[in-house]
């Protein structure tokens, strides 16, 4: 949907109709939802669903801020990578106020008294690990970027918006967007060889 078609719905939202809001709900919450996993390798689903949470509760007080000729999507995607940002700096400062919940292998169910089972593992436990420990450092490279950029890769390369898209929503022209898009990769390079020990890596591409 183009920011002019999409007029009405937001009009009907902001007027209270309930059926517009289950509208804009079903449009939206499953893409925010896979753009939201993809913007940190340790949200687990139930991160993911209560980070879409605060999201859309953050749509429904601020639907009315909304500007014209700015696409609904992106604009939701921009308020759920500042959820998941402050998500995920909770989730840190719990950890470091130990508040992580530790379960023993050998810790009995409360009901039947039996083992807990831990999952099995999936297949090649090794590369799984390994590409683990790439998110995570990647996590950190993309943490470490200014706020600009950090949001023009994260819209391109996890929401997929397009040149144009970007240009539109960020008020800039698609060769300002190709040109800043390509110096936030080269500092998002320079930050990731310090995280990986001068390891080069290529994680996107212009």
């Amino acid at each position: 949907m183009t920011a002019d078609s999409e007029a009405p719905l937001i009009d009907r939202c902001r007027q209270g109709d309930e059926r517009a809001w289950d509208a804009l709900f079903d449009l939206h919450y499953a893409a925010s939802a896979r753009f939201v996993f993809q913007l940190s390798s340790t949200f687990s689903r139930e991160d993911v669903e209560e980070i879409c949470q605060e999201t859309f509760l953050a749509v429904i007080k601020n639907i009315g801020s909304l500007e014209g000729g700015s696409r609904l999507q992106t604009w939701i995607f921009r308020i759920a990578a500042n959820k998941a940002r402050d998500y995920r700096e909770r989730q840190q400062a719990a950890k470091r106020g130990g508040g992580q919940t530790v379960i023993s292998l050998q810790e009995e169910n409360e009901e039947s008294g039996a083992p807990l089972q831990v999952a099995a593992s999936l297949p090649a436990p090794d590369a799984l690990l390994l590409r683990a420990e790439c998110a995570a450092q990647m996590d950190l490279a993309l943490a470490r970027l200014e706020e600009p950029c950090r949001e023009i890769i994260q819209l391109r390369y996890f929401g997929d918006l397009s040149y144009e898209e970007l240009a539109s929503e960020l008020k800039l022209n698609p060769k300002t967007v190709s040109s800043r898009l390509s110096k936030c990769l080269d500092r998002l390079e320079k930050i990731a060889l310090e995280v990986f020990g001068g390891k080069k890596t290529a994680p996107f591409s212009v």
